[in-house]
């Protein structure tokens, strides 16, 4: 039967993102669907793309991003679809553009400013009307979006150093309420993070309620990643029994040199609350983090490089110490001078990140700040990382294995509907890559770069990146979570 599609791609290696076996097949597309998979040497099409030599994946997922501001700003979203990237989950660690119903304070309440350090981004008084606004102009990306309570914090609270009280606790819970109803799905916290260090357990609770009436989730930056793991990850199991969510763990680790070699420890604990309740967790295959600048991380830091600094800008890029030695005064007053500022810490083991990494219920999310003047290298580099680097050269686990991780995986605990999967009927978000070149290129030296081996990203049907640049096309959709 000699049938007709719209995109037809020939001679591919599937990997399905299942995790299932590779297997030999071409691929139709129709619309914005897979139409058919198999021998379709007899079929024609509008455009053909040959696969010979590639493998053909799901897009990839990235479970943890912040992006809420780029897909409006730099709707090419080159950092992500360079990497195979076709969805991105935002609105992590508590820090969401909306809602936003009052003006945002000047300067922008830290971690905020990870966003818009500037503050006119935060212009959206509903979350509907910022979802509006992915809508009406689209990313080259699909996303899935997050409210953040620390957002939620700075628009209907005046002192940000207590504990809510219950008008202010009532008036979060309405604003997620309504957020749920225009289509986040769900809420994330930050609450290593200052605008929310002061709130209680009870007040997460609280103000999560609606999650489980709109089938929402709970995302979790934990109030401790180091000295005081388990009683975090205590806090995080309760708060998603008690409102009877899914929890997803974000950016996973352990930190400080103290707790090196706590992975197994960490996720032993972490597997035994599997049992009865929905967890994951994501992580980002690194041993470096990127976050504001605080005296608080860099004293439980091995090495400390400044990614942007709004009133010494100059120095972005260079490390600590050096700076020290050319301002002059202490760590602490160095920290003031650059502040509000940026900045990547190493200090996680890369033994604890890779057993992390082959942790079964692991996804991967970038966690890239896309607004920093000298970004981590994970902003553009995470996803071939785990293919090339960690796949390929350390065989921390086969090719099927590390993209089921970035898509079959990620969309199941997501909820997001046909996609992460390669079968007729799924939508035609797809990532052709060469798997014995596919690598990360960007350093911390030079942390801009697209990776080695992406060849060519479909998203809902449609090219959106091909022979090493962005199509201009800008396919992406805001998607829903189906529980």
């Amino acid at each position: 039967m000699n049938t007709h599609y719209d995109v037809l791609i020939r001679n591919a290696s599937i990997v399905d993102g299942s995790g299932a076996q590779r297997y030999d097949g071409d691929v139709a597309i129709k619309g914005d669907r897979i139409a058919r998979i198999g021998d379709l040497a007899q079929a024609t099409a509008d455009a053909e793309i040959d696969a010979a030599g590639l493998v053909l994946a799901p897009g990839f997922i990235d479970a943890h991003t912040h992006d809420d501001r780029l897909m409006l700003s730099h709707g090419d979203m080159a950092p992500k679809i360079s990497q195979g990237v076709t969805t991105i989950v935002g609105g992590n660690c508590g820090i969401s553009l909306a809602p936003m119903p009052r003006p945002i304070p000047d300067p922008v309440t830290p971690p905020l400013n990870l966003l818009d350090e500037a503050g006119e981004w935060f212009r959206y008084p509903r979350f509907s009307d910022y979802l509006e606004a992915l809508r009406t102009q689209p990313a080259a990306t699909n996303c899935a979006m997050l409210v953040g309570h620390s957002t939620l914090r700075v628009a209907t609270m005046d002192d940000l150093d207590r504990p809510a009280n219950e008008s202010e606790i009532a008036a979060m819970r309405e604003l997620v309420d309504q957020a749920m109803q225009a289509g986040a799905i769900g809420v994330s916290t930050g609450l290593s993070y200052a605008p929310a260090t002061a709130s209680t357990t009870e007040e997460i609770i609280a103000i999560c309620e609606p999650l489980n009436a709109h089938g929402g989730i709970y995302c979790t930056h934990m109030r401790n990643q180091g000295d005081h793991i388990l009683e975090a990850l205590t806090e995080t199991f309760r708060i998603g029994r008690e409102v009877n969510v899914p929890v997803v763990i974000s950016h996973f680790k352990v930190a400080g040199i103290k707790n090196y070699g706590r992975a197994a420890e960490t996720l032993k604990f972490i597997e035994g609350h599997m049992a009865s309740q929905s967890i994951c967790l994501d992580c980002y295959p690194y041993a470096a983090s990127s976050t504001i600048l605080t005296s608080k991380m860099a004293n439980n830091a091995n090495r400390v490089t400044v990614t942007w600094s709004k009133s010494l800008p100059q120095y972005a890029g260079m490390d600590l110490p050096d700076i020290m030695k050319q301002l002059g005064g202490s760590q602490q007053e160095v920290i003031d001078k650059l502040s509000p500022a940026g900045a990547i810490y190493h200090q996680a083991n890369d033994s604890d990140v890779q057993y992390i990494l082959a942790f079964d219920q692991t996804m991967i999310g970038s966690d890239g700040l896309p607004h920093d003047e000298k970004p981590h290298p994970r902003l553009w580099g995470s996803f071939p990382r785990v293919l090339g680097h960690y796949g390929r050269k350390l065989n921390l686990f086969p090719l099927e294995t590390a993209v089921h991780k970035m898509t079959g995986l990620t969309a199941g605990n997501f909820g997001l509907r046909d996609r992460g999967i390669i079968r007729e009927g799924a939508f035609a978000d797809i990532t052709l890559f060469n798997a014995s070149t596919i690598e990360d290129a960007a350093t911390y030296a030079d942390p801009i770069l697209p990776s080695i081996g992406i060849k060519t990203v479909l998203v809902n049907g449609i090219v959106a990146w091909q022979d090493g640049k962005p199509s201009g096309a800008r396919p992406g959709r805001v998607l829903n979570r189906t529980s």
